[in-house]
């Protein structure tokens, strides 16, 4: 009878899953008190593998009803709407029946680690990936809620082909394109949630090279948004061709009511 592997072996060939079906069974029988505990950790990670499956399953029955009608569907989210400065940023993203992305969902939900980890594995999966912004001036001039209606149809426009259908959090987007607006949509559908994942990253690296040309606000820890670092740099610092002038924080500084 060959010689079981010693605990520390089966823990690395556990970690790197190295252990194929014939070790997992005889781990599972093996009665060393360290080979007990392995095999508990592995039916632990098997569980949980098991629900983020579900859960990516669940996420995809929309695009399941329809990619049959509908093979090209793009999910479309954004990023940036409260923020008193930088653009609103859209993302128009199209995934293959294929995709494999257990843990794409909802950005805001996701570390800033996981979210440049999930960027990459998108980036390598999607049919297609397109951008749209929509400017501070713009969002002045339309309103964030139509500036952001404006935004999501640039991205949809700048795809390589016009998709069959939409899926949209949350929002209509301005084109004679069939869509369903779905709330929360960010955790409902992969699409979205890649979307968002993809707008995120973009419009935070975009806040920080905003950070470098207009230092003193945080940009690179606030993406915009009005904490505290940033109100204290409009009072002192005034107000950027980057911030958003119909926002009531921007006016209160360009007025010196801060």
């Amino acid at each position: 009878m060959p010689k079981p592997m010693s605990v520390a072996a089966l823990r690395k060939a556990l970690q790197t899953g190295a252990l194929d079906a014939a070790a997992i069974a005889a781990l599972a029988s093996d009665d060393r008190a360290g080979a007990r505990q392995l095999y508990a950790q592995y039916q632990r990670q098997q569980a949980k593998l098991a629900a983020e499956r579900a859960s990516f399953t669940h996420r995809l029955h929309f695009e399941h009803e329809l990619w049959p009608t509908y093979p090209t569907i793009a999910g479309i989210d954004e990023v940036g709407r409260g923020p008193l400065a930088g653009p609103v940023v859209t993302c128009a993203a199209v995934l293959p029946p294929s995709v494999d992305l257990l843990l794409v969902n909802d950005s805001k939900q996701l570390t800033p680690e996981r979210r440049l980890a999930l960027f990459s594995k998108i980036m390598a999966e999607a049919v297609d990936v397109a951008l749209g912004i929509a400017t501070p001036a713009e969002i002045d001039r339309y309103n964030i809620y139509h500036a952001t209606e404006i935004a999501m149809a640039r991205a949809v426009q700048a795809l390589w082909q016009q998709p069959d259908y939409l899926l949209v959090d949350a929002m209509h987007v301005p084109l004679t394109i069939p869509q369903r607006k779905l709330i929360k949509g960010d955790a409902r559908s992969v699409s979205i949630g890649a979307a968002s994942i993809i707008a995120k990253v973009c419009r935070d690296r975009l806040m920080d090279t905003y950070d470098q040309v207009y230092p003193g606000y945080g940009f690179t820890h606030n993406a915009g948004y009005g904490t505290a670092e940033h109100l204290a740099g409009l009072r002192q610092l005034g107000v950027t061709p980057i911030h958003r002038r119909s926002f009531a924080p921007v006016q209160a500084a360009l007025h010196h009511e801060l």
